[in-house]
């Protein structure tokens, strides 16, 4: 497939923005970075996120190729979540968005502020 282009509003390529521009997706990537995690170990890490929504999230998330969930056959199961290679490829770029917004913060709220 030839690249996309993110200005085309026909191009899929405004879906895959989508899913890297949800914060829960984000924050999952970033979770993952350092490897596996079982569902409560990434909804710990995460906080603020519903079992369901990060359930959703999950599940779109394996299904664009991002993630691979693995159950292990024990009483009771064990499920892993762990990043594919191109999870992997996101977690570069996305990382430095992170750091940004953690840098930021302080700057962005006092100019929200201005607006109330």
């Amino acid at each position: 497939m030839d690249t996309g282009d993110v200005f085309d509003p026909q191009c899929p390529t405004r879906v895959v923005l989508d899913r890297i521009g949800d914060k829960w997706s984000m924050l999952v990537l970033l979770s993952l970075r350092d490897g596996p995690m079982r569902f409560t170990q990434l909804r710990t890490r995460i906080g603020g996120v519903t079992p369901k929504v990060l359930t959703q999230t999950l599940r779109a998330m394996e299904q664009d190729g991002l993630l691979t969930r693995e159950v292990f056959a024990e009483v009771p199961p064990r499920v892993e979540y762990t990043l594919t290679d191109l999870g992997r490829s996101l977690h570069g770029p996305l990382s430095v968005v992170a750091e940004w917004a953690e840098r930021h913060v302080s700057e962005i709220l006092r100019c929200r502020e201005k607006f109330s």
